[in-house]
């Protein structure tokens, strides 16, 4: 659970590095990049205890195939929250084959 969670920390700061900037189109470019960086930063501090404690109880690809689900549901989360960008019904079951593919990845 650890894992999870701190997976979720993690992305929920890439998500922001990678995104917020755009809500701010009028700052300069080098200032997006620097609070891109600056936000990244606690990804890192996130991201890597979450693969440390989790290689222990998975596979690389299983903490990969993990990553990438939770990234997307944060994602889209952060997009609905921040740039009032709905989930369509073909993106929710993109979503269901996603969880699908974490099932397998997972499944003995």
């Amino acid at each position: 659970m650890k894992t999870v969670l701190l997976l979720i920390l993690s992305n929920i700061f890439m998500t922001l590095a990678w995104y917020l900037h755009l809500k701010f189109k009028n700052k300069p470019l080098p200032s997006a990049i620097m609070m891109s960086w600056g936000l990244a930063f606690f990804e890192y501090i996130f991201q890597v205890p979450a693969n440390r404690i989790g290689s222990s109880s998975f596979s690389v690809t299983q903490l990969k195939v993990l990553q990438e689900c939770i990234t997307l549901a944060v994602f889209t989360l952060l997009a609905w929250i921040i740039f009032k960008e709905s989930p369509s019904w073909n993106l929710l079951i993109a979503y269901l084959f996603i969880i699908g593919a974490v099932f397998f990845a997972f499944k003995g």
